[in-house]
């Protein structure tokens, strides 16, 4: 048998409002609550509340044997508790299917593993909380921010419970091997590592509507006889992406959800493949060998590394002075709650993203996701709202 393993992504920022160096110490407000309000309802009418109708119209239609998993950020779960209650009541309606999982990772979808171990953990243990207290299901998988993952990465989320952890099949990580099969950590004696495949993930992910891409249009048909056109001895495919895709990314008038709709009746017609979710397809199945992840490798551009975010010095200096907070804001948390949840909100990868001036092959991507005219002044923002919160820190600490 082979398992088709469907995992989506689903994230909103909170994004900055233009915080000037005249806000600093007269402003504590950082976010465009207004602009994140508008674009959360937005991608909820295209995308979040269509996709789960079809999915839960697959889940109850071929009764259980179309299986998927979602990983949805805190900052995502946050706005849709704010500004989209009907979009979390959909995922909440999909759980009750017992057809899906829902995965662990950082509460605010960050680079804590970079920054600050102890803030990892600590973000690690807020979502797995919140997901076991609205879905009612403990997550057992790990999904690391942006698919990122390395032996150290790894390890923590062993130590933390976890039995799976995901991780993109980059060439230069596998070499000659397939990411088709299920793999240990160098370094885990538990933990079993599940791999994206990226060709055909891209190929509905990115590449869909893509008018110049010589399989343009890509049907049902087409794509699920390259499936089964993989070794019989494949045991795992692995199609991971941004849930935005869907509806998104890719509108409704490329076809995207008709594509869909018909997928799983096409893959099942072969008895050799089933749906399962992570955790269903890592329980069956053992590693075929040990897999050394000794640098980050991500999903993100075609280097398939940290560039997109720690690409540049501006990216650095950012990260470098976000981290630098991290034992003031834990150590004053409890009595402050306020200056940690806007230092975590700042902690959100996406932050860094926009200062990302890779405009080679993936220009038109970050440019996509930006909401800044230009790289520079994304970093000069984020400084000027981190430069005001390390003085209400400073006051904090003071008072106390």
């Amino acid at each position: 048998m082979t398992a088709v393993v469907f995992y989506f992504q689903v994230h909103q920022p909170f994004r900055l409002r233009r915080y000037t160096f005249f806000d600093i110490n007269k402003s504590d407000e950082y976010f465009d609550d207004t602009e994140n309000a508008r674009i959360v309802r937005r991608v909820a009418e295209k995308c979040y509340l269509p996709m789960n109708a079809l999915l839960l119209e697959l889940a109850e239609k071929y009764a259980g044997e179309f299986r998927f998993a979602f990983s949805v950020s805190g900052t995502a779960l946050d706005q849709f508790e704010q500004w989209s209650p009907e979009t979390l009541e959909s995922f909440k309606k999909l759980a009750r299917t017992g057809c899906v999982e829902f995965l662990g990772e950082t509460s605010h979808h960050s680079l804590a593993f970079l920054g600050d171990e102890e803030e990892f953990r600590a973000q690690i243990r807020e979502q797995k909380r919140r997901v076991e207290a609205l879905f009612g299901v403990a997550p057992r998988t790990f999904r690391n921010t942006e698919l990122v993952c390395s032996n150290r990465v790894a390890r923590v989320a062993e130590e933390e419970g976890y039995a799976t952890i995901l991780c993109e099949g980059a060439d230069h990580l596998l070499g000659w091997r397939s990411p088709h099969f299920v793999y240990r950590p160098e370094g885990c004696e538990r933990i079993k590592l599940l791999l994206r495949s990226y060709r055909f993930s891209d190929d509905i992910a990115f590449r869909f509507s893509n008018r110049g891409w010589g399989e343009w249009p890509l049907t049902t048909e087409k794509f699920s006889s390259w499936v089964r056109e993989l070794p019989s001895e494949d045991e795992v495919v692995g199609l991971f992406m941004d849930f935005e895709t869907f509806g998104e990314h890719q509108w409704r008038e490329t076809g995207i959800f008709e594509f869909m709709r018909h997928l799983p009746r096409a893959l099942l017609a072969e008895r050799r493949f089933v749906f399962r979710t992570p955790s269903e397809a890592c329980a069956k199945l053992d590693p075929i060998a040990r897999l050394d992840v000794p640098h980050p490798v991500s999903w993100a551009d075609a280097e398939r590394d940290l560039t997109a975010w720690l690409g540049n010095h501006m990216q650095r200096a950012a990260m470098d002075a976000l981290y630098s907070l991290a034992p003031r804001v834990r150590k004053i948390g409890a009595g402050h709650p306020d200056l940690l949840a806007r230092w975590r909100r700042l902690s959100t990868s996406d932050h860094l993203y926009y200062m990302c001036t890779k405009w080679f092959s993936d220009g038109d991507v970050h440019k996509y996701f930006s909401p800044y005219t230009t790289p520079h002044d994304a970093f000069i923002t984020f400084m000027n709202v981190l430069d005001d919160l390390a003085r209400r820190l400073e006051q904090a600490e003071r008072a106390s």
